[in-house]
């Protein structure tokens, strides 16, 4: 399914940024950035027709999936940075802290049911691994073999804190359903490079 080289990926991410900082987005955003090549190699194994399930952060997991630019554009101009969709590519999102999580599940279980060779892709945040409804799917999935796979990705970020701060040196050890690794972000957790506060919104058109 791999269809964008980490040079389109970054290009494409400095341009929401760009906009952002000219005051064309008067609403959060959450940039991407850091874990390119970490996520051209997961896009290799994803098939055609998988669904894919994203975050808040979800830019560069919608272009890897088959979704342009420009679409991308249009969708984050349109203020739904943290909510893209796309049917035709069987990509959704959630806002929501591991909200994924319990509808990856059940999308999996179909699939099993009805013997397809799809399989579902959920990508989360280090954040999201210590909510308890991903315990409880990651259980699910697990315990029926359903054709799910969790990426974690960590940042070491929830909100302003790190792991260390939120959890001490807690670490546990996910089933073989649970795909983890780490990146440093290129931009903060939140909105934008600099942290400028902009006021004097623009039209975007």
């Amino acid at each position: 399914m791999f269809n964008k080289t980490k040079e389109e990926l970054i290009i494409a991410e400095k341009k929401i940024f760009d906009l952002f900082e000219e005051g064309y987005l008067p609403f959060l955003v959450h940039l991407c950035g850091g874990n390119e090549d970490q996520l051209i190699e997961i896009f290799k194994i994803i098939n055609e027709g998988d669904y894919i399930l994203s975050t808040h952060r979800s830019h560069y997991h919608y272009l890897l999936a088959g979704g342009s630019i420009d679409a991308l554009v249009k969708k984050v101009t349109d203020g739904n940075s943290m909510f893209i969709f796309d049917k035709k590519l069987n990509f959704l999102t959630s806002s929501i802290l591991a909200g994924t999580a319990s509808i990856a599940c059940g999308i999996a279980y179909v699939l099993k049911e009805q013997k397809s060779n799809k399989k579902v892709w959920c990508f989360i945040g280090d954040g999201a691994e210590e909510e308890g409804h991903f315990y409880e799917a990651v259980r699910y999935v697990d315990g029926w073999d359903l054709p799910c796979t969790f990426i974690l990705e960590d940042n070491n970020r929830s909100e302003g804190t790190n792991k260390m701060q939120r959890r001490g040196h807690s670490e546990f050890n996910w089933p073989r359903c649970v795909l983890k690794y780490d990146y440093t972000i290129t931009y903060p957790h939140a909105g934008t490079g600099t942290g400028k506060i902009i006021t004097n919104f623009k039209t975007f058109k």
